[in-house]
């Protein structure tokens, strides 16, 4: 981030590549360029980087419910021809998760007998055993998503934290010089699982506001414009609609689904744009996770290699690479926390919430243990970020270029 004497965004600097993981420039050296702008407009997706930063140095969450994410974890299929139908879409809520745990998912046939699959776990789960990545290769074995997979081939893997919280925890989205859009700000509706349209829209509104005010000659000011015309759009009365989705979803899932249909189905009927009442959230999502001690253990069955798979064998599909010779991206705020909290009290769960491998606790020589990062793995989901348990993990931007290479996902 780069900022004006006055507090205001002044652009980003991009970072310098060919730096060694001493921290030391080495012979393929480039020098980061930074980049100055009247108004700097964010577009990083959940949880991003720069957007964290900026929502913690100007408060923009002041007032707000704490934000609240799910992982999203994506396969995509090349299956048979005769079980392929152009422009299905099939969604399911819940199964394998136990009642009290957020999650669902999705099963779309695209062209050329595709089908890309996906599922949803809340990063709100409290049993810290729990393994979104197992929880997906569970639910792929579920007779009516079977039928469509056996006898296909798997072909692409991905990973990605997605924004919940919805309307109520909507940070302030503009501050001196720049605004937040998309998912970087939070504006995904979860109960639709779409976010994409909220991230053009919200785009074309933020460029509206700063086309004025280039217009009107200002600069580094706030773009006000831009969180009033959302207020006055479509795109808010559907957030309006849906604010209570994920909250419900703490009271259980019979309660969240009979209090989703009234509130998206039937008020409207009888006349109503929005819910007459508010549920907020009161905590983020890492601090509702258990003691392992509290919690029953989840044993996942072994994968078959045919219809449900490894981490490994997942990462190595997503085209995942970083240079090796580079600083940590995964950082810990303390080498101790790790083992000495997370591994003592709630059994490591970062081992299981990573959907690439990249965390696993290992012995020393002298038996004691130790958590290894293996950062090569990394699909950017920035679920460690989020879910770990202290907040000891920090992801910052790795050297550009990094990461997974997605193709047709």
């Amino acid at each position: 981030m780069l900022y004006n004497d006055d507090g205001s965004v002044k652009g980003v600097a991009t970072g310098n590549m060919g730096v060694g993981k001493d921290g030391e420039p080495h012979e393929g050296f480039q020098l980061g360029m930074e980049l100055h702008a009247k108004y700097t407009i964010f577009a990083e997706g959940a949880r991003g980087h720069l957007g964290k930063q900026l929502i913690e140095r100007f408060k923009l969450d002041a007032g707000r419910d704490p934000q609240s994410y799910g992982i999203g974890l994506k396969e995509l299929w090349e299956i048979d021809p005769a079980k392929h139908q152009p422009g299905l879409v099939v969604h399911t809520a819940g199964w394998p998760l136990e009642s009290d745990t957020y999650g669902g998912s999705f099963l779309y046939h695209a062209e050329d007998n595709k089908v890309a699959l996906g599922f949803v776990v809340g990063l709100d789960y409290a049993n810290p055993w729990l393994s979104p990545f197992e929880e997906f290769q569970r639910w792929k074995t579920h007779p009516e998503i079977r039928k469509y997979l056996e006898g296909g081939k798997r072909i692409g893997y991905g990973a990605r934290a997605i924004t919940a919280g919805g309307l109520l925890s909507l940070p302030k989205t503009v501050f001196k010089g720049g605004a937040l859009v998309g998912c970087d700000a939070g504006y995904l509706n979860a109960s639709r699982i779409k976010g994409s349209h909220a991230a053009i829209k919200t785009g074309m509104l933020a460029a509206e506001a700063a086309f004025a005010a280039l217009k009107a000659g200002r600069a580094h000011d706030e773009l006000s414009d831009y969180p009033k015309a959302f207020e006055e759009s479509w795109l808010h009365e559907e957030l309006d609609r849906a604010r209570n989705f994920k909250q419900w979803f703490k009271k259980g899932r019979t309660t969240a689904t009979l209090m989703t249909g009234i509130e998206q189905w039937l008020l409207p009927k009888i006349g109503f744009k929005s819910p007459p009442w508010t549920i907020h959230r009161t905590a983020p999502d890492h601090t509702y996770l258990k003691p392992a001690a509290e919690c029953a253990q989840i044993v996942y069955p072994k994968p078959d290699g045919k219809l449900t798979f490894d981490r490994l064998s997942s990462v190595f599909i997503s085209n995942t690479n970083h240079e090796e010779n580079q600083p940590a991206h995964l950082t810990l705020r303390s080498g101790d926390v790790p083992v000495a909290i997370n591994l003592a009290k709630y059994a490591g769960p970062e081992s299981r919430y990573c959907p690439a491998g990249v965390y696993e606790f290992v012995k020393t020589d002298a038996g004691a243990n130790r958590l290894q990062i293996n950062a090569q793995n990394c699909v950017h989901c920035k679920t460690c970020d989020i879910k770990d348990p202290t907040q000891n993990i920090v992801w910052v931007t790795p050297e550009g270029g990094g990461g997974p290479n997605y193709a047709g996902m």
